[in-house]
């Protein structure tokens, strides 16, 4: 699995992150960047992607 997120709705404000720093990060321009997904962090990160508040992150 891996975490996509949509670089152009991302606010960077961070709740991913924060949430689950295994799968997300911070990309050069200062936005969200999602990565592989192991399986111990799945459901972490779909709380992550569930707590977005402009919805811009998709497990895919």
């Amino acid at each position: 699995m891996k975490a996509i997120v949509n670089q152009d709705g991302c606010i960077s404000c961070g709740l991913c992150v924060s949430m689950c720093p295994n799968v997300f990060s911070w990309d050069e321009n200062g936005k969200a960047k999602g990565d592989g997904i192991a399986p111990e962090f799945v459901e972490r990160s779909k709380e992550a992607r569930d707590s977005c508040p402009v919805d811009v992150i998709d497990i895919k």
